[in-house]
């Protein structure tokens, strides 16, 4: 157990050290460190402390105890008694009493006086700390989550009701706030959880486990869930059958702590969902803690700066609860991927190292060309839809970038064509993959939170804004209208450049194409989204590319408007750090099982496009690996049930090679990350039953250089996006182009042997008037240094 001992206990221990107290008050060589957060940061009304000497923690030796009888903790002018326990292998001492607000903790000589002192900013748990005002109204799920009542916080009429054991509402919660509490479940042999007993009887079907030190235990899991910056946690950790609720053992702990970040896509106003990834068996197992909370789940918001907010009070208050870890990592897919990139560089004490599972280096930069996909997808289909071309699936990748199969029909298809619009077979990635994804982030209109009928008084949710913008919008601003500044701008792009230089489209083709390709509306000017997405199918709610929200050409001649972003809020996207951009602080695995062939959103450049950021900011991408695992089906005699392949899972594999890594970072801390990389930390990829096809430094060349493709690139083919097609760079990272004249474009290779006739030339201006994208540059919204 946790051992929580009196003020008496640290004295021995620094008596044990061997140190003497001669000096006089503030003595030099005495410090108090914060280990559970940062000292401005503490959040709820106690704070984990270590006692330093000579820049070192006090650990108890064979000594022979000495006269030091005489220190004390004074808070805020006060003498208290905190709990002071031994740690894995120091001394801690958890601090209770603290107040909203500024707090000086003292240590002091009983007759000498003060020896040293640390100043602390404490927070409510309900948050903020940095995240600025929070988001209402707020939807709980605690009642269908948990199966509890959020606790009555407000005197006012806007909340959620909160009823009483026989249903009668007795007040309600703006912040949906539980107390934590604490259940037992044990694994079974088949695999499942269980209720763990109450009559102390061990279960017959009770699993055993083997921990990491080699002991071999009862596979049993304490569970603390509750709420923290608004959000429900969870803690998770190998227990004992005798364990009391609030003093669980930590014997069987091996000290590393997981944080299982989670993917989605939301626009937030919700407490979100928990799911069975807080219980994670393949390393609770091993003796790993894992801990996770549904404000670090991106399916319940996307403003990763209450993310990494939230992430860092999670692991604040384990810290206090359990102690300190030897180190922390990560894994997670998707939108728990990006969270690894963006908090390694928002909050570099937060992780140690992870494993970014079918990443993306960021979710905003995704907007940049995902953005582009309905847009692309109306124009082959209803602008140019009795263009051949586009009758062909494989051809509308040269537009969109991504992946083209006729694996996969396009469920309307049908329907496009008793309708007098074109279509393919086949389907691009923007269909099964993003289809919605723009309305989802850009339309107000279209979203809603689980639960929100039962919010009051009736209605209050009728006005919220369903935008990504709005969601980010203490990071975005406002325009002059009072509506969130945006960050999606095609001003200047250049659609399907690459295939008219390589000849997939004439000159005339590529002229109509970016003529009236158009844009998105502003968000506050669009309307509900029609079928497939709402409503029922009909000719005139028919709408799967969001036609009714694109700003299209008036009369099929005049060039359609394109959509410009607001500079600030591009910029307000890299300084509050929503943007990877390539500042990566901890080792990472960047993990994909390869999905190209079935059309799934998580598509393979995206890791590339992470690498060439770091290399960009870093010079090199040393801290990052990248591997592969080959997940494709092996039967498309039934599309809609291609043949299953058994898929090895290399995250296990990934967590026992980072923990060597680790391991050589803390023993060797004067080489870089890099340096300190073990053998089996390089470049690889693997068959489906997880054998390894090849590793080494040049598996992935050709992708990154022009080098000879390796192993690894000729086994797992990648795809681009419509802005790499535009002429745009792999990263990925541009939200607005700079612009060079038209004439500059026609005389510097631009077009490569491609010429234009005066009539072309001058239609080309017509469509570009202020310019065409000049890649060379940087984004214009992106930050003077």
């Amino acid at each position: 157990m946790p051992m929580r001992r009196c003020i008496h206990c640290l004295i021995l221990l620094l008596a044990m050290s061997g140190l003497a107290i001669t000096g006089h008050a503030a003595n030099p060589h005495y410090d108090l460190k914060v280990l559970s957060s940062a000292p401005d940061q503490v959040t709820g009304d106690d704070v984990l402390v270590q006692v330093l000497f000579k820049d070192r923690p006090i650990k108890s030796t064979p000594a022979v105890a000495s006269r030091l009888r005489h220190l004390e903790f004074w808070l805020n002018g006060q003498p208290i008694e905190p709990e002071i326990r031994a740690g894995k292998d120091r001394h801690e001492v958890l601090v209770t009493g603290l107040q909203q607000g500024e707090n000086r903790l003292e240590l002091h000589h009983r007759r000498q006086g003060p020896l040293a002192a640390v100043d602390l900013t404490a927070h409510p748990i309900t948050g903020p700390i940095f995240s600025g005002p929070q988001q209402y109204p707020f939807v709980c799920t605690v009642t269908t989550e948990l199966g509890k009542q959020p606790l009555v916080d407000t005197d006012g009429d806007t909340g959620f009701p909160v009823l009483d054991s026989s249903g009668s509402q007795i007040g309600l919660s703006r912040d949906c706030s539980i107390e934590p509490y604490v259940t037992f479940i044990y694994r079974t042999t088949d695999g499942q959880w269980a209720p763990l007993p109450d009559d102390g009887v061990r279960p017959d079907d009770m699993a055993r486990t083997t921990l990491t030190d080699g002991r071999t235990v009862d596979f049993i899991v304490r569970q603390e869930r509750g709420t923290i910056n608004r959000f429900i946690y969870s803690f998770a950790t190998l227990a004992e059958a005798d364990d009391a609720p609030w003093e669980a053992s930590t014997d069987h702990w091996n000290g590393r702590l997981l944080f299982h970040f989670e993917g989605g896509v939301a626009v937030g106003h919700s407490q979100g969902r928990i799911s069975g990834r807080a219980l994670e068996p393949e390393v609770l197992k091993k003796g790993y803690a894992v801990i996770y909370s549904t404000g670090t789940r991106t399916s319940t918001h996307y403003n990763l700066q209450v993310g990494g907010e939230t992430a860092l009070m999670v692991k604040e208050h384990f810290i206090k609860r359990f102690g300190v870890p030897d180190y922390t990592v990560a894994i997670g897919g998707s939108g728990g991927g990006i969270q690894q990139y963006v908090y390694s560089q928002n909050h570099p004490d937060l992780l140690d190292g992870g494993v970014p599972q079918y990443s993306y280096p960021d979710m905003i930069t995704q907007v940049i060309h995902i953005g582009d996909c309905e847009l692309l997808e109306h124009y082959m289909d209803v602008t140019d839809g009795d263009n051949p071309k586009w009758w062909i699936t494989s051809n509308r990748s040269w537009l969109v970038g991504l992946n083209a199969t006729d694996n996969y029909p396009d469920p309307f298809a049908d329907a496009k064509r008793a309708l007098g619009y074109g279509t393919a077979p086949g389907m691009t990635e923007c269909i099964p993959a993003w289809r919605g994804l723009t309305a989802l982030v850009l339309n107000p209109h279209y979203g809603q939170a689980r639960n929100q009928e039962l919010m009051q008084p009736p209605g209050v949710m009728d006005d919220v804004q369903w935008t990504h913008y709005d969601d980010a919008r203490n990071i975005y601003g406002l325009d002059g209208n009072g509506n969130p500044r945006t960050v999606y701008d095609n001003v200047g792009v250049q659609y399907g450049l690459n295939a008219l230089v390589e000849g997939n489209i004439t000159t005339d083709e590529f002229l109509k194409l970016n003529a009236r390709i158009g844009g998105w509306k502003h968000p506050n000017d669009m309307v509900q989204e029609g079928f497939p997405f709402l409503g029922d199918f009909s000719p005139a709610n028919f709408d799967p590319w969001s036609r009714r929200n694109m700003m299209l050409s008036p009369d099929g001649i005049a060039p359609a408007p394109r959509t410009e972003a607001d500079i600030e809020a591009i910029n307000a996207a890299y300084t509050s750090g929503l943007v990877f951009d390539g500042e990566l602080n901890m080792p990472v695995i960047d993990w994909r099982h390869y999905l190209e062939e079935v059309l799934d959103m998580h598509n393979s450049h995206q890791s590339f496009s992470a690498r060439q950021r770091i290399i960009n900011r870093m010079g090199d991408a040393g801290n990052q690996v990248i591997w592969f695992t080959d997940t494709r089906p092996t039967d498309y005699s039934d599309p809609d049930e291609p043949e299953p392949r058994e898929e090895y899972n290399q995250t296990w594999m990934a967590l026992e090679v980072l923990h060597d890594w680790i391991m050589n970072i803390q023993q060797n801390p004067d080489l870089s990350i890099a340096e300190n990389r073990p053998d089996e930390a390089v470049d690889a990829c693997f068959n489906t039953d997880g054998s390894l096809i090849d590793a080494g430094d040049g598996v992935w060349s050709g992708i990154l250089d022009d080098g000879p493709a390796g192993t690894c690139t000729q086994q797992f083919e990648t795809y681009t996006t419509s802005r790499i097609e535009a002429g745009g760079p792999i990263e990925g990272s541009i939200f607005k182009c700079a612009l060079k004249p038209v004439d500059t474009a026609l005389d510097d290779g631009t077009y490569g042997n491609i010429t234009f006739t005066g009539a072309q030339a001058d239609r080309l201006k017509e469509i570009f008037p202020d310019g065409v994208c000049d890649y060379r540059e940087p984004d214009l919204g992106r930050p003077t240094l």
